[in-house]
């Protein structure tokens, strides 16, 4: 990150004898633009897109708003750490933070002081359209801590599910034994598992690569009525749960019931088939493309990737592969639909120009030329328009190598969003039948007092890092033993003094809404 001080530069040009009378240090420094920094998340691309298309980005801006954009990327690797450390680190280099409350700690980090309280005036004056498309649609309460004020800015004008699954072979499970390639179960993958194994030797069954537990939640979520309580996380675990069946008591997955006892006794049945590496904690390679190469029978993320991304690269690189998405829930229709705050977009605490950096977020979000620059890149270049309306890609595109990168999940709208040549031809068709299943989710005004439970959650934290890789990758010759271990260490640590605390606050908000 840089930001150029154009007093210190004026000093410098007067300290070597130069003189510039008609451009005075004071009117250099009111009369240039100002540099506002984006913090997002993502690998930073690397294939020269980004940079050519913010140089164009740029021109506009400094007209429309006096304004250049740089961005920094929190990288994937370890980026809940790095996330966090970064927001906390009072660097004023940074004006605005893409954030969320399910997964982004927005409710954390706002009550710790990493996010400017916006009053409305500020937003009325600095983001207008932004103040009249979320007033208009009463969404600012979800964006308020228990002090009344504003402390980001919604995308809750944006049609999406990330709700996540498993990416799979339809070609590979239909020879597999499955009708039509459609396994239905989160348990039948065992089948489509032992397949891939005994007949692509050159592939693993789920090349998966570093902590994660999608063998873990995939069962729980699709076979017990388990709901995330967002918004409170342990490192990169979200520890309480409620039940639709008992939606205002809070418990925890980890702690209650056998289905993590008997998620983990089929991972530790898929590590016995060999469905992933040996060393797949510690593995840090490309699992997306390995799948992409036909070296993966399984890849884990959600409904957006998969009708955006998924389908065409496997249609394009693995031709009759047949891509199909299992997701979470599926067998019960235990999942949610996305809150509007699963993207949002603050503005640090320490910029020293927050207005202006509302004035550039405004121009992003509502702006229909900035929006298609910094979404879609340089038309022609990055992104084509086909005669029927839709958005494509040049002549030999591909989006492994040459997207734009800039992984704007903090502001989209419906309104400049084109259908494009490379979603699901089905896209609209997965959508409804989610919508017609999905849950809406509770909880999204329930705020959590976590300065009381802070330690206590990085002591779970602690434990649950412990365990919940190792159950994940079958690694526990006896599970239920390691799961009790693991319950017990939980509650050494404080785990019900935690339960307790967020009970009370589920308490206070179910009667101040009468329920």
């Amino acid at each position: 990150m840089r930001r150029r001080n154009i007093v210190q530069v004026g000093a410098a040009l007067l300290a070597i004898g130069i003189s510039m009378p008609a451009l005075t240090a004071g009117a250099f420094a009111q009369d240039a633009p100002t540099e506002i920094t984006m913090l997002t998340m993502g690998n930073k691309p690397t294939n020269g897109r980004l940079e050519a298309m913010l140089e164009k980005l740029n021109e506009l801006l400094v007209e429309k708003a006096n304004a250049k954009l740089d961005l920094f990327f929190i990288e994937w690797a370890d980026w809940q750490t790095q996330y966090n450390v970064q927001l906390l680190s009072g660097d004023d280099n940074v004006d605005l933070i893409g954030t969320a409350t399910d997964w982004l700690y927005a409710w954390e980090n706002a009550e710790k002081g990493a996010f400017l309280p916006l009053s409305p005036e500020m937003l009325q004056a600095n983001a207008p359209k932004t103040w009249a498309q979320v007033e208009a649609d009463g969404h600012w309460d979800l964006t308020k801590l228990a002090d009344g004020k504003i402390y980001f800015m919604p995308e809750d004008n944006y049609t999406q599910y990330t709700n996540h699954g498993f990416f799979y072979r339809g070609d590979w499970a239909k020879e597999a034994g499955f009708p039509n390639g459609e396994i239905t179960k989160f348990e039948d993958f065992t089948k489509y598992f032992e397949w891939v194994k005994a007949n692509k030797p050159d592939a693993y069954p789920w090349d998966v690569a570093g902590a994660n537990e999608a063998a873990l939640t995939g069962y729980i979520q699709g076979h017990t009525d388990f709901q995330t309580l967002q918004g409170i996380s342990a490192g990169n675990y979200i520890p309480f749960h409620t039940k639709a069946s008992d939606p205002y008591t809070v418990t925890s997955w980890y702690m209650e019931g056998d289905a993590l006892v008997e998620a983990a006794k089929l991972a530790k049945q898929w590590n016995d088939i060999g469905v992933w590496r040996e060393d797949a904690l510690n593995y840090d390679g490309d699992t997306r493309e390995e799948l992409y190469a036909g070296l993966s029978g399984v890849e884990q993320h959600h409904t957006q990737t998969f009708v955006n991304d998924i389908v065409n690269n496997m249609n394009t690189k693995q031709p009759g592969s047949d891509p199909k998405f299992f997701y979470w829930g599926q067998e019960n229709g235990n999942f949610f639909k996305d809150i509007f705050t699963h993207g949002a977009m603050a503005v640090s605490a320490y910029s020293k120009n927050p207005e202006k950096a509302l004035q550039v977020y405004d121009l992003i979000r509502n702006d229909k030329e900035i929006y298609d620059l910094f979404n879609f890149g340089i038309k022609d270049v990055d992104y084509v328009i086909t005669a029927d309306g839709k958005l494509g890609y040049p002549e030999g595109y591909d989006s492994s190598t040459m997207a734009l990168g800039t992984d704007y999940w903090w502001g989209r709208t419906d309104e400049f969003e084109l259908p494009r040549t490379t979603q699901a031809p089905n896209r609209a068709e997965i959508i409804a039948a989610l919508d017609a299943r999905a849950k809406d989710y509770p909880y999204s005004t329930l705020i959590i007092n976590k300065q009381n439970i802070d330690s206590t959650l990085a002591a779970m934290a602690g434990v649950l890092s412990e365990y919940i890789p190792q159950l994940q990758y079958g690694k526990f010759e006896d599970p239920a033993a390691a799961v009790a271990e693991m319950r017990q260490k939980l509650k050494d640590v404080g785990y019900e003094d935690a339960r307790a605390a967020i009970q009370a606050d589920m308490d206070a908000w179910k009667a101040a809404r009468g329920l």
